[in-house]
């Protein structure tokens, strides 16, 4: 690894440490002024779903110009998804890697780490969410704006062929049915006099 790849790495987790350190500070301080009043502990979708609204709540206030969430919209989410791509782990080969479409690459290669569909979809989840939660009307949540699905269904397929796993939805197991015998469906009639 060459030094400016380690000097980007150490920024990148740096970025991360104080983004995620930014992030508990708020939710320590929502939480404290909170547990007077509701004693019961939140789930750990709860806390995500806390996490994930705080850390987005941050970056529209770090944004230029600072955003309001009155004036956030689908396009925000995009760039706030694309910001969150330089702290990814997931290895995603680029279309000239001879490592495209493997699974399992059995060499290193300089292709760029970037978010899983899977964490970018949840996330998005999480936050369409918090946003009707926290007063937000269904119809203007940006969330949940068509560029975001359609992004995330490139991004889905993009990261479907390049490391050579399917995203298939997973279908859901019935519960065995129980076969009824003809016999069994005929319940005796007591004689009639």
């Amino acid at each position: 690894m060459n030094t400016n790849q380690e000097l980007v790495n150490s920024a990148s987790s740096v970025n991360t440490s104080m983004l995620i350190s930014t992030s508990n500070t708020n939710s320590l301080a929502s939480s404290s002024s909170n547990s007077a009043t509701s004693p019961t502990t939140l789930s750990r979708y709860e806390n995500q779903k806390r996490r994930d609204w705080n850390t987005f709540g941050q970056y529209l206030r770090n944004h230029r110009p600072p955003l309001s969430l009155s004036r956030c919209s689908g396009a925000h989410v995009l760039e706030f998804l694309r910001y969150l791509d330089q702290f990814g782990k997931t290895k995603v080969h680029n279309q000239l890697c001879p490592f495209y479409g493997h699974p399992n690459p059995p060499a290193p290669c300089p292709c760029p780490l970037r978010q899983a569909w899977g964490s970018l979809d949840a996330l998005i989840g999480r936050l369409r969410a918090a946003f009707e939660e926290n007063g937000g009307k269904p119809e203007a949540n940006p969330f949940g704006a068509r560029a975001v699905r359609l992004y995330l269904r490139e991004i889905r397929d993009s990261q479907s062929k390049a490391r050579g796993i399917s995203y298939e939805k997973k279908k859901r197991k019935r519960p065995p049915q129980l076969q009824h015998s003809p016999a069994l469906l005929q319940a005796p009639h007591p004689p009639s006099n």
